[in-house]
């Protein structure tokens, strides 16, 4: 079923609100609750609301909630740039609406989960560009055109999700999605290293889809795969 533009545009902006609200939420309360989470349960549970959006959404939008991986799909020709624009809008609303909640629930938190870099900026940089690369090239596998459904991609993203965040979170912060780190930036006031966060996807997401097109049948990111809608 194809759902109108404006449904679809819901669901991105709802499922990255879902995202953004879990996945720095559940760093929140580690930092107020003495651990209480850990790193192990903060690297499910992004991969844990990517699964569930993706099962829940999936069927209506694509599942991007990142727009990262929307560019990646229309430099992989699956997608139109007007609509891609429009879908970023909604994920970027999203994230900032669901940072703006998390700053009601928790005034006195500096930081809201925004993403900055442990070490050197350009290690970084580099190890975000490579975990984008890693989850936009799962997502190209497991996606038809620009959408992400059925239960291998619900397993396979958020699983993906979860392995990044799991060894590239104490570096980078794993960000892997310019909105994820863009709610909580805007929410915190705190912008000094966001363009790594918007940078590197997207360049992980573009060197996924050439890597796409080596390993992938002729014609699978050809114009003919752009979607209608």
């Amino acid at each position: 079923m194809n759902y109108p533009i404006s449904k679809q545009l819901a669901a991105e902006g709802i499922g990255t609100f879902c995202l953004v609200f879990a996945g720095t939420g559940a760093i929140i309360v580690n930092d107020f609750s003495g651990g209480a989470v850990t790193h192990f349960g903060i690297a499910a549970t992004f991969g844990l609301v990517v699964m569930a959006m993706i099962y829940a959404l999936g069927d209506i939008s694509g599942a991007h909630f990142n727009p990262a991986v929307t560019a990646g799909f229309v430099a992989a020709r699956r997608m139109s740039v007007k609509v891609a624009v429009l879908f970023v809008f909604s994920q970027l609303l999203g994230a900032v609406l669901a940072s703006g909640c998390l700053r009601m629930l928790f005034p006195t938190h500096e930081l809201l989960g925004a993403t900055l870099p442990s070490g050197a900026i350009e290690q970084s940089f580099a190890l975000e560009v490579v975990l984008t690369f890693f989850l936009m090239f799962v997502i190209l596998g497991v996606s038809i055109g620009a959408k992400e459904k059925g239960i291998t991609a619900g397993l396979a993203i958020g699983g993906t999700v979860m392995l990044a965040a799991l060894f590239g979170g104490p570096i980078s912060g794993a960000s892997m999605n310019p909105a994820r780190s863009f709610g909580p930036a805007v929410a915190a006031a705190e912008f000094s290293f966001l363009w790594i966060y918007l940078a590197a996807p997207l360049i992980g997401a573009f060197v996924a889809v050439a890597a796409c097109r080596c390993v992938r049948e002729k014609g699978c990111c050809t114009p003919a795969q752009v979607a209608s809608r």
